[in-house]
């Protein structure tokens, strides 16, 4: 059984039980602009991509100032349902047993640094993470650019490490960049999809993460 010394967390529909208010803004800010409106399969697939990606997606034929004013209005939906965004149930036990274990957690994400930024600091979670890679500094999944960085800044070989994700972009990142990959349920992709991609399992819980982790990771502190 593989001893990994850094777990890596995607953020939105992973840590935080956001897919739902993504998907309801994505949709508002299409109805806002006129564009047709996508369905919640369709705007929950685009989740984890990077910005410009997933707009290509939803809008291929945007203007530049189109996007603009779109991003304004996704901006406006998503903060107005802020408060209703919160991190899933055992989420903060989970980090504090492998923190307390002196294992290495960092961030792997679609969000732009702004957004991850502000996540980090209305949670309290910062603390938890050594490192963090938004998709607006470097390249987005499934390239694997963000987790080769990751494991550069903390000296990390792949396979003592493992990618933790809700959509089959975490998985395809993870299989690029030479890492496991664990698919969670309980997010933006459905099953279906996540096992399409290679990974080691797939959990429908924060709790089910937990105790797939704890017979695997090893602390280095």
């Amino acid at each position: 059984m593989s001893q990994y010394e850094l777990v890596v967390f995607d953020w939105d529909g992973t840590l935080m039980d956001s897919t739902g208010g993504i998907v309801r803004a994505i949709q508002s800010a299409s109805r806002d602009m006129g564009f047709e409106v996508p369905d919640d399969h369709a705007a929950a697939w685009v989740i984890g991509l990077s910005l410009d990606e997933a707009l290509e997606r939803l809008a291929p034929k945007m203007t530049n100032r189109d996007r603009e004013k779109y991003l304004e209005r996704y901006r406006y939906h998503y903060l107005t349902q802020d408060m209703e965004l919160r991190l899933f149930d055992g989420v903060i036990p989970m980090l504090d047993a492998l923190s307390n274990q002196g294992v290495m957690m960092a961030v792997a994400t679609g969000k732009s640094r702004v957004g991850l930024n502000r996540a980090l600091h209305s949670t309290g979670l910062g603390q938890y993470f050594a490192v963090t890679r938004c998709a607006d500094e470097t390249h987005g999944k499934p390239n694997p650019r963000m987790l080769l960085e990751i494991m550069a800044d903390l000296a990390t070989k792949p396979d003592a490490a493992v990618m933790i994700g809700d959509t089959t972009h975490d998985l395809g990142m993870a299989a690029n960049a030479g890492i496991h990959g664990l698919g969670v349920s309980y997010g933006a992709h459905p099953v279906s999809e996540l096992r399409t991609h290679p990974h080691l399992d797939i959990v429908d819980s924060v709790a089910g993460v937990h105790d797939w982790l704890k017979p695997r990771t090893r602390g280095i502190k």
